[in-house]
């Protein structure tokens, strides 16, 4: 029986990811991939407090009539943690909330704690339910991986549209290096593959969609390129040594927050897919990708990790009850969800996509890219 290789330094292994690789001391690309941008962000606190006040000067240097920047909020720990940053840098802030339909108690506790400490207007979009599910139905009989694109791709496509509309020029990000990193490429979908979620939804669903907040990469790269909108997305979280350990006690001390017991388990529906859904159906455990980007960020002990791993996803008690709501929510047949469980998987790459286009973007990209740098040193 062949022994499943498990990195020496991260919990990462050749299951989680075929294409893994080892060097001769036992470490994954994994966890090289990691520390080497960690170097990059090892900032000490002097230079964290320094980066914060630049950034400060940087956002109010745009000079926007009601807002310096928009956060996004879900009631998790990253986006919370944004928003009191935001407001401890004293900057006018505007927090945008996408709700679709499946938010945790817990996740509106959170939002509403925030709002009342800050004193931040919120802009909430909420998504038709009827379309909002039949768009997930199709992505769950599509059988692939990635159903969570169709919440992801709303999260930027609403951001960016609210800062067109009412001209902001900063997205401050929850996003970051400490706490979640390189996810397998098997494991994912590209977040602005309007393409793929047409074609998916095509196949498979059963209404009209109108009112889906859709953003192509081209109207991506049209928003944060045009001169007349320049909108940047910046991680705020990458500026100064993030320790989950102290943000979440920061958190609850100030903010009165709550924890949900997983990396974006402020969504129920994300909860369900992350701890059941994609464990069972596809053998993918994001805790050991969620884990292994806290150990390096020396948050735990790859043991605690191990530890941590060796118990279910899921809770065994729970699950049962968890399958009926999502189901009932979804309008699923507790067969038809079976049926999906044991679907043979499909790729995103059956379905029509954009990843031709993208690549050829992201090539144009660094050609204008190049052309700036040029035109810095040549006349032309």
């Amino acid at each position: 029986m062949t022994q499943i290789k498990i990195c020496n330094s991260t919990v990462m292994d050749q299951v989680s990811d075929p294409e893994i690789f080892f060097d001769e001391d036992g470490n994954s690309n994994y966890f090289h991939e990691i520390k080497d941008l960690r170097k990059k962000i090892n900032f000490t606190n002097i230079r964290g407090k320094k980066n914060l006040i630049n950034l400060k000067k940087k956002i109010k240097s745009k000079k926007n009539k009601e807002y310096d920047c928009i956060v996004g909020v879900s009631g998790g720990a990253d986006s919370s943690y944004v928003a009191f940053l935001a407001w401890k840098l004293k900057l006018r802030v505007l927090l945008v909330h996408f709700d679709n339909g499946w938010n945790s108690p817990n996740a509106i506790k959170n939002i509403n704690n925030i709002i009342n400490i800050t004193d931040f207007p919120l802009e909430t979009f909420v998504m038709d339910w009827d379309e909002f599910k039949d768009m997930q139905r199709s992505f769950l009989k599509a059988s692939v991986v990635d159903v969570e694109l169709l919440t992801d791709h709303c999260l930027f496509s609403i951001a960016m549209k609210i800062a067109k509309r009412r001209k902001i020029k900063i997205i401050l990000s929850g996003s970051n290096i400490a706490t979640e990193n390189f996810m397998p490429n098997s494991w994912i979908w590209h977040k602005r593959d309007v393409k793929n979620i047409k074609d998916i939804h095509k196949k498979y669903g059963s209404k009209k969609i109108s009112k889906y907040p859709y953003m192509s990469e081209l109207q991506y790269f049209w928003y944060t390129n045009n001169p007349l909108y320049k909108i940047e997305y910046i991680r705020i979280l990458d500026l100064f040594a993030y320790q989950k350990k102290i943000v979440i006690k920061e958190l609850k001390y100030y903010l009165d927050w709550s924890n949900h017991g997983g990396k974006h388990f402020e969504s129920f529906f994300t909860k369900f897919y992350q701890s059941y859904y994609l464990p069972v159906k596809y053998n993918i455990d994001k805790r050991k990708v969620h884990l292994s980007s806290l150990i390096v960020n020396g948050d735990i002990t790859r043991d605690e990790a191990l530890k941590e791993l060796s118990k279910l996803p899921y809770d065994i008690s729970e699950i049962s009850k968890d399958i009926k709501y999502v189901c009932k929510k979804l309008d699923l047949s507790i067969l038809e969800f079976n049926e999906i469980m044991i679907e043979k998987r499909k790729e995103h790459f059956d379905y029509n996509n954009k990843l031709k286009f993208r690549n050829y973007l992201k090539k144009f990209k660094l050609l204008v890219f190049i052309n700036r740098q040029i035109k810095k040193f040549v006349k032309i």
